[in-house]
């Protein structure tokens, strides 16, 4: 008994061995299974996530395309097309023409354009889309925002299809825009660009007598002679300018008028012929700039230099002096003249009181001006 202990006690050691890797195994094998099925879980997961992602994508890349394919931008055309007139004329050196578009002045119909098409202008005519011509009678000019409203009392009241003007004050650099005129004489061109930049100035000397005609609109929209007066268009087929100017020898730089100057003056150009709300300083100047901060021993290097002031005038008054330097108005970051003049244009009235913050050599001031109104545009 004793000698075949041993024996049974393997025999059993090596049942519970066996017995032990049977079950080892098995547990081994729900741990695998466990395991798999996680990773499927997870397998699962990020194909849902890689589907939603594409499926956002698919949506993503259709809004690019609807704004961007022929077909939403000849809507656009054909939208607008019948709303944009030719406006010629003649002046003591031969024709010439123009665009303009119709505008709803409170259920009178009116076209607007640049003041620089009727300027000088005699015998002027304004044609529409299905070609009927017509004399038209200029209402109202503002050169100093380069607007012009025209009345044409024999056209039929089927020819006016006004346009839908919309604030501008939304608008960013980089939106999509088309402008619709007559480059040329080439009737009813369009072309596209985006909003190059906000709140520049322009000059038109021979208009203005020196002034600048401010808070301007940049767009890289083709804009050729012919093209001025005619509408500046967002996507939805609503005029957020007039366009109005070109660099000469430029490569895509062009200007419009911003709609919230038209809507701000319309009323006064076809009622009164006027429109005399442009704000004044009095004085003449210069964008500030680090070499001429060292020059004048200025502390600052931003803002609009006075070089000179009008006597009488409202700056005068207020003890304003030469190389002040004007860095804010009510609180508001003036960097240069581009600024300064778009401010007063947009944000302020003729006898309102401002704030002006200047730097006069190294101290900061702040003084109160009451704004004054710009003497009459040279005729």
């Amino acid at each position: 008994m004793s000698a075949q202990h041993p024996r049974s006690s393997a025999t059993v050691l090596l049942l519970i061995f066996v017995a032990g890797l049977g079950v080892g195994a098995i547990a081994t094998s729900y741990v695998l299974l466990g395991t798999i099925n996680n990773l499927q879980d997870d397998i699962a997961n990020v194909q849902n996530q890689v589907s939603q992602i594409s499926g956002d994508q698919t949506v993503y890349n259709q809004n690019i395309t609807l704004y961007q394919n022929s077909t939403a931008l000849s809507e656009i055309y054909e939208k607008t097309r019948d709303s944009i007139v030719l406006i010629s004329g003649t002046t003591s050196n031969g024709t010439v023409q123009g665009s303009g578009f119709i505008y709803n002045l409170t259920g009178t119909m009116v076209i607007v354009t640049n003041n620089h098409v009727v300027h000088g202008a005699s015998g002027i005519s304004v044609t529409f889309s299905d070609g009927n011509g017509y004399a038209a009678t200029v209402k109202g000019t503002d050169p100093y925002a380069d607007l012009a409203a025209l009345s044409v009392p024999n056209a039929s009241t089927t020819e006016f299809k006004p346009l839908t003007t919309v604030s501008s004050s939304t608008l960013k650099v980089g939106n999509p825009v088309v402008a619709i005129g007559n480059p040329y004489g080439l009737i009813g061109s369009m072309t596209t660009g985006v909003i190059s930049a906000l709140g520049r100035t322009i000059n038109e000397e021979e208009y203005t007598g020196g002034f600048a005609v401010a808070n301007i609109i940049q767009t890289s929209a083709p804009i050729n002679p012919g093209n001025s007066g005619g509408p500046l268009l967002n996507y939805e087929s609503e005029v957020i300018g007039i366009t109005t100017a070109i660099v000469a020898d430029s490569q895509g730089l062009g200007f419009a008028v911003p709609s919230n100057t038209i809507q701000k003056e319309i009323f006064g150009l076809v009622n009164f012929g006027t429109y005399d709300g442009h704000s004044y300083l009095g004085v003449k100047g210069e964008d500030m700039t680090y070499d001429t901060a060292q020059t004048i021993h200025s502390s600052v290097t931003y803002g609009w230099k006075i070089d000179e002031i009008v006597s009488g005038g409202p700056a005068a008054k207020a003890g304003l002096q030469v190389n002040d330097v004007i860095t804010a108005i009510n609180g508001t970051r003036i960097r240069n003249g581009d600024e300064m003049s778009s401010y007063l244009e947009e944000k302020t009235i003729p006898e309102q009181n401002v704030s002006l913050t200047i730097v006069r050599a190294d101290q900061t001031l702040q003084v109160s001006l009451t704004l004054g109104k710009r003497p009459p545009p040279p005729s």
